[in-house]
């Protein structure tokens, strides 16, 4: 049985009900939900969707064989009591895994960026401290923890269209409703100049590469 903690529309859920597991998904965002509800149905998959937050979860003690969270977990503002939930509701002898981004490169570029534009409240640590070796090994302590890193190409034929995608991200939505007029073309400058620093091609399109950990955290019987 495997939950995809902060799921999305469940990239990971899918994976693992292709493979036959047992799956539930959870999100706090009803909208997610319901993009996931719809997303499985449409792949003619049995999993279970459930609004729940990270930091709360309504599952028993030691429920799951597996569980995962890929890119999401890092959203929690606490996250020593997600991490503490995570390894809660994991059986002895199961598995936690999430991939976080790595310290170092764009996307950590992109998470200064947008904590200059969006300041996190006092007192919330930074998400790219989930991408922090140190950092794991204190959240998941009393588990075995194993760490590798990854890389994820990100792929554009023009700026234009790597725009274009970035205007659906959460993030980008929140800088059109909340930012002045001013401040919105300056963070689009500066989103402009850092895809620039990091993209690896020479041609007129884009290709930036990104890091990130994949987290194994092994909860002992």
């Amino acid at each position: 049985e495997v939950l995809d903690l902060a799921a999305g529309d469940g990239n990971f859920a899918v994976a693992a009900a292709r493979e036959g597991a047992s799956v539930i998904a959870s999100d706090l965002s009803p909208g997610m939900v319901e993009r996931g509800r719809r997303r499985a149905d449409a792949e003619g998959l049995a999993i279970e969707w459930v609004e729940a937050d990270a930091e709360e979860l309504p599952f028993e003690d030691g429920r799951f064989d597996c569980v995962g969270s890929v890119f999401g977990v890092f959203l929690a503002p606490r996250p020593d009591v997600a991490a503490g939930e995570l390894a809660r509701v994991t059986r002895p002898g199961g598995t936690v895994g999430i991939t976080a981004w790595s310290p170092e490169g764009y996307q950590a570029g992109l998470f200064e960026l947008n904590n200059r534009y969006f300041p996190r409240p006092q007192g919330i640590p930074p998400g790219i401290d989930w991408g922090r070796e140190e950092v794991l090994r204190n959240r998941f302590e009393g588990l075995a923890v194993e760490i590798s890193e990854r890389s994820l190409e990100f792929s554009f034929a023009t700026r234009e269209e790597m725009s274009e995608m970035l205007a659906k991200v959460p993030t980008q939505v929140a800088a059109r409703e909340t930012l002045s007029e001013a401040d919105y073309a300056a963070y689009q400058e500066e989103l402009v100049e850092l895809a620039d620093r990091f993209n690896e091609a020479a041609d007129g399109s884009v290709r930036i590469v990104g890091n990130y950990l994949v987290v194994v955290a092994r909860k002992r019987g």
